[in-house]
């Protein structure tokens, strides 16, 4: 593989878990499917996903929900991606991902980018950082945010230098305000790694055990999104109602899209401005005029025939 191909191709966006913490809404709907401000929850992490340059991506959800989940994302043909999928029968942990995608996903010598579905990740400058991440051949990337709650999370802990050299799954004491965000990049190695994983306390296998492994080894590679990044774990009303405001504080201002699926794919090169137009045109709101003006203000293809 040339230097400056990707090294990793393929994703995987986790939609499982019963949304339990938000009963009644997800009595009868994945959480992943609820709206945030003007698109459902799951845009999010696809277009991070769909930033990074993947294009098959590993779907896994519930079983009562799958057939949901291929009415509202179909093959993935419509934006140049290819979307397969699979269940997580119990939600067993975030490492379970790894070896449902082991079974018909990954093939030998793969490596994969695992978002979580509930996660919405947005800034200046984290394409690049993405593109880092997916470029590496060796080891695993995890992604740090500052926050106020560090005990709620899985918190990387640093030397005087500045190197990762302790990950602890929700500290009652923790000594650094750096949660891993949902998002990681891994090699091949990570399907063994899970594999060999033993259930924690609480009867998961832990994404952060996986991460520790990596460490022990000096193969993590630890990205920090400080000021100018939004990182939000919408797992609960709150959140949710947070994260709506603040995609929408930023659209209703600048005029321009967070997670819009369609628009990533088109400047991403996976489809045409006419096929974005044809998108466009099946969506007679809003939303499609967005896509319209996309396509106006890149191409001027606008009004012409798709």
């Amino acid at each position: 593989m040339a230097n400056h191909e990707a090294a990793i191709c393929k994703g995987i966006l986790l939609a499982g878990g019963s949304g339990s913490r938000m009963f009644p809404l997800t009595h009868a709907v994945s959480k992943q499917l609820l709206p945030v401000y003007d698109k459902p929850l799951v845009y999010y992490p696809l277009s991070v996903l769909m930033l990074a340059g993947i294009r098959q991506v590993l779907i896994i959800c519930a079983p009562e929900y799958q057939q949901a989940f291929r009415r509202l994302l179909g093959s993935g043909e419509h934006l140049g991606m290819q979307f397969h999928y699979a269940v997580q029968p119990r939600p067993e942990g975030i490492a379970q991902a790894l070896l449902i995608a082991r079974e018909k996903f990954l093939g030998p010598g793969e490596g994969v980018g695992l978002m979580l579905g509930d996660n919405l990740l947005y800034g200046h400058g984290l394409q690049r950082l993405l593109a880092q991440a997916v470029r590496r051949k060796q080891g695993a990337t995890i992604f740090c945010y500052p926050v106020k709650d560090p005990e709620r999370y899985g918190v990387v802990y640093f030397d005087s230098s500045g190197r990762p050299v302790q990950i602890v799954e929700k500290p009652s004491r923790p000594r650094s305000r750096y949660a891993v965000a949902g998002l990681y990049f891994y090699d091949e190695q990570a399907v063994r790694v899970a594999a060999q994983l033993s259930p924690s306390a609480r009867g998961e296998l832990e994404i952060t055990d996986v991460n520790r492994w990596y460490l022990e080894r000096g193969q993590l590679h630890v990205e920090m999104l400080g000021r100018g990044y939004a990182w939000m774990d919408t797992g609960t009303h709150e959140a949710m109602l947070q994260a709506a405001n603040f995609v929408a504080a930023i659209e209703q201002r600048q005029g321009l899209k967070i997670g819009c699926v369609e628009e990533v794919a088109f400047r991403k090169g996976f489809i045409s401005a006419q096929q974005l137009l044809s998108l466009a045109r099946q969506i007679p709101n809003p939303y499609g005029r967005y896509l319209e003006q996309v396509v106006e203000e890149e191409t001027g293809l606008r009004g012409q025939a798709a």
